[in-house]
Parts: structure tokens; sequence; C-alpha cells
């Protein structure tokens, strides 16, 4: 009775209602199928790109012996397709980068949330998203120009080149990234946490490592892994500063020598193959390696989030 007594007033206070009710229906009906679309679209082109990789890739298992394709040379020229030079190439590039953009993104999240002044994080802020807005190719060329020459000097090097050079190019590169994301996710704490903490007695560094980066780490360690993410696959600001010499880099000494990623070679090579050749099968399985590396990176750091998301679920419980 009650509910036909709400619908009969609302109807006399406003004649349209049933039909505005349904016009609402079915905006929203329309803006779920709409969105549940986009989210399966993501899924099917990720498929498909999985599937073209496969398809163009897998040749190379028929073409090139598993001996050639694991060996320390490549040299397609003269049908020498070992690829573990490019993956270790890339991996000390990664790696790299990941040391620098991690440290430097956080603490820069940090303060932007938490210490500086309103006025300056609302200068901040644009910056660092300005920052990550910049072409990688611009990137590519102040490391080229700038960069590049004075880690020569000042390292006395042959050559600034090298795969130091790259990771700390692909770590600036990737820090407006973790920025970005870890900044919005201490935001969102509630002040409350920091309230409590403040009247238990904790300083303000005590709050910020005690209380709030664990309830913020779900969102900060998804910036951690789109910022590393980013730094995988970036093509032309390393393709520009690691020097691009397919050797194998297995040690710490080789940050001070030239090396050649993945995707460098890919973006390299791919233009001037001949379509169907072992050589384009080659770079299509080079691509497929490097669809597997980052699906993983991906899917370790999404397990890592879903349990620290379940483990604080249980704490606020």
């Amino acid at each position: 009775m009650s509910l036909n007594w709400a619908l009969s007033l609302s109807y006399s206070i406003n004649p349209d209602y049933t039909y505005m009710k349904s016009e609402l229906t079915w905006q929203e009906f329309i803006i779920t199928r709409a969105i549940k679309a986009s989210g399966y679209s993501a899924i099917v082109f990720v498929a498909l790109i999985f599937f073209f990789l496969l398809r163009e890739g897998l040749p190379t298992l028929g073409e090139v012996s598993f001996s050639n394709l694991v060996s320390t040379r490549w040299y397609p020229i003269e049908d020498y397709f070992g690829i573990v030079p490019l993956i270790t190439g890339s991996l000390i590039v990664t790696i790299g980068a990941a040391l620098v953009a991690i440290p430097f993104g956080i603490g820069t999240a940090i303060y932007i949330a938490e210490i500086a002044p309103r006025w300056m994080r609302e200068i901040l802020k644009p910056l660092v998203e300005l920052l990550g807005g910049l072409p990688s190719v611009v990137l590519g060329f102040l490391g080229i120009l700038v960069f590049s020459p004075w880690l020569r000097v000042f390292l006395d090097l042959p050559t600034g080149l090298t795969a130091l050079t790259g990771s700390l190019l692909l770590g600036g590169i990737a820090v407006p990234t973790v920025v970005s994301v870890a900044e919005d996710a201490l935001d969102t704490v509630p002040r409350s946490y920091r309230e409590g903490a403040w009247a238990l007695g904790a300083t303000k560094w005590q709050t910020i490592w005690r209380v709030t980066l664990p309830a913020a780490r779900s969102g900060v360690l998804t910036g951690v892994m789109l910022g590393v993410g980013r730094a995988i696959g970036e093509t032309m600001a390393v393709m520009m500063v690691t020097g691009n010499a397919p050797v194998l880099a297995l040690s710490l000494g080789s940050l001070f020598s030239p090396v050649r990623t993945m995707t460098a070679t890919i973006a390299a090579e791919m233009g001037e193959v001949a379509s169907g050749s072992v050589h384009y099968h080659t770079l299509f399985f080079i691509g497929l390696v490097l669809f597997l590396i980052s699906l993983a990176v991906n899917v370790a750091a999404s397990a890592v989030v879903f349990r620290s998301k379940k483990r604080a679920e249980r704490i606020l419980s």
C-alpha cells in the first residue's frame, strides 16, 4: 500500500513520471551495454593481437633451429637469429629503469600528496602530468644531445650510448606514470586514518610510513606496474640511446656498454624485412616473447595487488 501511495503521489506531482522513468531505464540500459561492450572489446583486442603474433611468429620454430634461436649472436644477414642478447638487453634496461622509477616515483607521490603545501601541489601535479605526456622521441633526442655526452664524460666511457643511459632515461619516462597513479591512491586514503594515528602520538613520517602508504598499497602497486609496463614497451627512446649493439648482457659491467632491446630490434628491422621470410617470422617471434614477458609481469603485479586488497579488507573487517 505505501509503495502504491508513493507512486500515485509522485504521478500527481509530475504526470510525466512514468515516461521519465522508462526513459531513464532505457538510457541506463544503453550505457550498461556500452560499458560491457567496451570491457569485452579490450579482451577481444588482446586476444586478436596474441593470435596474430602466434600465426606470424610460430613458423620460426620450424625455420630456425633451437640452437640458433637461443644462441648469443643476432646477425640475420648471415642467418644468425640468436634472441638471447635481445632478451638480456631488454631485461637489464628494464630492471635499471625500475630501480630509478620506483623510489623516485613513490617518493615524489608522497611529497605531493602528504608534505607539499596546497599551492605547490597545484603546480607540481600538472607539471608531472605534462612530463608524462611528452613524446618519447623528444626525450630520446634530449638523451642523445645532452644526457649521453655528459654521462660519457662523467664516467669516462668510450661512448655514452649504453644500457645505463637507456635505464636512466626510461626511468625518467616511467616516473610520471608512477607519480600520477600513486598520488591519486594516497589522496584517496581517508583523513580519519591520519587523525587516528596522530591521536595515538605518531609523527607525520610514522603516519605516512605505517598508515597512509599501507592503506594505499594497492594503488601504489598499480602505479608501479604501469610504470614498469611502459618501460618494457618503450621503443623510440631506448633505440636512440642504448647503442643498438646485440651483445650478451649478464653482468653489472654490461650497464656501461651498448645493448639492444627487443622493441628496438623490431622497430629498426621490420620496415626493411621481406614479408614471409625467416627474418620476418623471427621478428614476430620476438614480439611474441615480449608479449609473454609483459603478460607475466602484469599477472604477477595484479596478483600482488589482489592479495593486498584482500589483506586490507580483512584488517578493516
